[in-house]
């Protein structure tokens, strides 16, 4: 997978405990929970298993959780059946019509039943303009993600954001869990202030930390904002989510669920409320219909990142006022390290 694939919802692959991740390309045994059910009627396993054997494979088919990688999801029904019902899209596609990786980002903290209701509508085939389409990876539908962030010992790539300073960045490596692809990952902003994504492949045993990858960071960063890459640098957060993505034409709905942030440095863990989604709009500058539906249900947009907030929550010590509000209500139950 390349690394524009790998920000499109592709299936991720990481060294942690499969069972806490989103899936990916490479394997389907993680996610048959994508596939819809056809009519309004759900089957049983073993329905469901008669009836896939002579069927287009390009259609979901009903959660069968014998055998899904959602299943340790709360309320599982309610959050993974409208996008399983929803229509396929390739990654071929989604690339074609929405790759972004130059874009405006809306992150939202999104009760389960409210996110329900905005993918029954984002997908309904009557849409005017056409229904979202679910990222649909040999027949998965909710792919594992992994991620590491590098920062300095005084977390100059979080006080950067903090302290709002235009020529912030961030790094990370992106491990889709389920295919065993890695991606070196750094984020920059534009000067309209849009979020602007550089990748480079990891291979083998390469990390961030490698000659050639400091290179590609030390390139970025000058060529972008005329600045030096920080000399050191270490693993400062990792998170692990399951991922859902939803596309139409310039747009794009990125959709995850059970989000877990470990801080390696202090060791300690928490893990989202398992009664929210961490929706995020992605677009070339408008607000989305997705926006407008969420407004409209009392959901406004969270000062929230999964690095920032996540340390806000995990270090109370930090000046992390701008997140902290968003953080306590995302982070409500500890996990144990």
């Amino acid at each position: 997978m390349t690394g524009a694939e790998a920000d499109q919802g592709r299936l991720p692959g990481k060294q942690k405990d499969p069972s806490t991740e989103p899936p990916s390309a490479g394997s389907a045994q993680n996610d048959s929970s994508r596939k819809d059910p056809p009519g309004s009627t759900r089957e049983t396993p073993g329905e469901s298993a008669q009836r896939n054997s002579g069927q287009d494979r390009s259609k979901p088919t009903p959660l069968d959780r014998r055998d899904s990688g959602d299943s340790f999801l709360p309320g599982l029904d309610e959050i993974a059946w409208p996008v399983m019902s929803a229509r396929s899209i390739s990654l071929a596609e989604v690339k074609e019509r929405a790759e972004l990786l130059a874009r405006f980002d809306q992150a939202y903290l999104v009760p389960t039943p409210i996110f329900a209701a905005l993918t029954r509508h984002l997908t309904d085939p009557r849409r005017p303009q056409g229904p979202f389409r679910a990222l649909t990876i040999d027949g998965r539908r909710w792919f594992r993600y992994h991620s590491v962030y590098y920062d300095t010992p005084e977390l100059r790539c979080f006080h950067d954001h903090r302290q709002g300073r235009r020529l912030r960045f961030k790094i990370r490596e992106r491990v889709y869990q389920d295919s065993g692809e890695r991606q070196f990952e750094i984020k920059l902003k534009g000067g309209r202030g849009e979020t602007v994504k550089h990748r480079r492949p990891l291979t083998g045993s390469d990390t961030p930390l490698d000659g050639p990858y400091r290179a590609f960071l030390a390139d970025a960063l000058r060529t972008a904002y005329g600045i030096e890459a920080p000399t050191l640098l270490a693993p400062s957060v990792t998170t692990d989510y399951q991922r859902a993505t939803l596309v139409s034409d310039g747009e794009r709905i990125t959709c995850d669920a059970r989000l877990r942030c470990d801080d390696v440095r202090a060791r300690s863990a928490v893990r989202c409320d398992p009664g929210l989604v961490l929706v995020e709009t992605k677009t070339t500058g408008h607000l989305t219909e997705a926006d407008l539906f969420l407004h409209a249900h009392g959901v406004r947009p969270a000062v929230f990142t999964k690095y920032c907030g996540s340390l806000a929550a995990l270090r109370p010590g930090l000046a992390a006022n701008r997140w902290r509000r968003a953080a306590g209500r995302a982070f409500s139950v500890i996990a144990p390290s």
